[in-house]
């Protein structure tokens, strides 16, 4: 499975692996770069993609391709071990993990599609 691959993660995931791989927080990544630490979590968000200028700068300061970056081709982060080769004890935690993330990801559309209605109906300012 090509975990980072452009089907399974964004840019913004990508951008995450890279800096956290590098030992960076947003505020030191966001330092290095001359933007503020809001203008990374956007990026990381994917609410924002930065400039051709500051890619090429995020590219050199994580040690990976542009290309990656954009499109999971390229020299990039390597993928997260496999389960059965992470410790037994963190099995289960993972797992529960991802069911939890799964859960908000469909309560989050829930909210937002009866928000939609709330707001079509003109009970939502």
């Amino acid at each position: 499975m090509d975990w980072y691959g452009p089907d399974k993660a964004t840019f913004g995931d990508r951008l995450v692996a890279a800096r956290e791989k590098s030992n960076l927080s947003q505020q030191d990544l966001a330092k290095r770069l001359g933007v503020k630490s809001s203008t990374i979590k956007s990026w990381e968000n994917d609410n924002s993609e930065p400039r051709a200028n500051r890619l090429s700068m995020l590219a050199g300061l994580l040690n990976v391709s542009i290309t990656w970056l954009i499109s999971a081709e390229g020299s990039g982060v390597e993928a997260p071990k496999k389960m059965d080769e992470m410790p037994d004890d963190l099995h289960e935690p993972l797992k529960e993990l991802t069911a939890l993330r799964l859960n908000l990801l469909k309560n989050v559309d829930r909210i937002n599609n009866i928000e939609k209605k709330l707001r079509a109906s003109g009970k939502l300012n």
